[in-house]
């Protein structure tokens, strides 16, 4: 009897395999070809090695995920910067940046005249100056060079010039000074409007207080618009400054300046009830608008 044909559990095979060579017989007697190695976890060597490698990576993912990442600077980061420098640092106080800013602007001032034989020169005055332009002008007061035969003005850096005088504003107990040598790196004063001045602003006078200097002095504007009568009851000076900073005998013709170190006044005056020539508490200084218009100047 004749035997069914066998097929594979294909279905019917398709017209692009219908020609294809027919599936190998096994003939009884010959060896099966070797069968495919697969991978099998019955394998102990294997499965350890597996192990191995799986906690490996695993241990490196874990560390890569804990592995603190860099984190983002924030406002909050800088202003806790910033307050820890100023918690450890030593600043310098407001005072002593504005002493700082004007005194390189600023000249001791000495008047002379001869002698009672005539034979020499004898030093009578001794004021103060602030320098207001680079090239050697110089803003004091009248009373400190009035008479005066010859002036000596020394700058910040030691330095010792002649001067004389070019320019006068009685009214307000102004005289204007040129410098005859001037340093090479000379620094004039800023000068700032009074404009926007209120009592109780902060305030330095700096000059040299009977010749000691230069001397620093702070307090604050004690009132605005006032008016001072000359000792000698000659002429009153009016629109003046009047401050608390201590000033005496030397100062005048020195600046007051604000805590930026800017010109506003010229000092001029101190009140003397008791007619000691001593700092009692109230100090007046000319507006630095009405000393600028002495050397024509209109900064304002």
């Amino acid at each position: 009897m004749r035997r069914p044909a066998r097929y594979s559990s294909s279905s019917r095979p398709s017209p692009a395999t219908a020609h294809e060579a027919p599936a190998a017989v096994a003939v009884p007697g010959t060896p099966a070809p070797p069968a495919t190695r697969f991978f099998s976890l019955s394998n102990p060597r294997l499965l350890w090695s597996a192990l191995v490698v799986l906690t490996a990576l695993l241990c490196l993912s874990l560390a890569l995920s804990l592995r603190p990442m860099p984190r983002k600077l924030t406002q909050d980061d800088i202003n806790a910067a910033v307050l820890k420098t100023l918690e450890t640092t030593q600043l310098p106080s407001a005072v002593a940046k504005a002493y700082e800013a004007i005194r390189p602007s600023v000249v001791r001032v000495m008047s002379y005249g001869k002698s009672k034989d005539g034979k020499e020169d004898v030093e009578y005055g001794v004021g103060t100056g602030v320098v207001i332009v680079d090239k050697g002008i110089i803003l004091t007061n009248l009373h400190v060079v009035q008479g005066a035969q010859s002036i000596k003005v020394v700058f910040s850096d030691g330095m010792e010039s002649t001067a004389h005088i070019t320019g006068l504003q009685p009214e307000n107990d102004l005289a204007v000074l040129q410098a005859h040598k001037i340093p090479d790196d000379m620094i004039a004063a800023t000068m700032r409007s009074t404009g926007d001045l209120a009592p109780g602003d902060h305030v330095l006078a700096v000059g040299y207080p009977f010749g000691i200097g230069p001397s620093a002095s702070s307090g604050v504007i004690s009132g605005l618009k006032r008016t001072f009568r000359s000792p000698e009851g000659k002429r009153d000076i009016v629109n003046l400054i009047q401050f608390d900073a201590a000033a005496n005998p030397g100062n005048s013709g020195g600046p007051l300046v604000t805590m930026d170190g800017e010109v506003v006044g010229i000092v001029t005056a101190i009140l003397n009830p008791n007619q000691q020539r001593s700092f009692v508490g109230i100090a007046f200084a000319v507006p630095i608008e009405n000393a600028a218009s002495a050397v024509g100047l209109t900064p304002f």
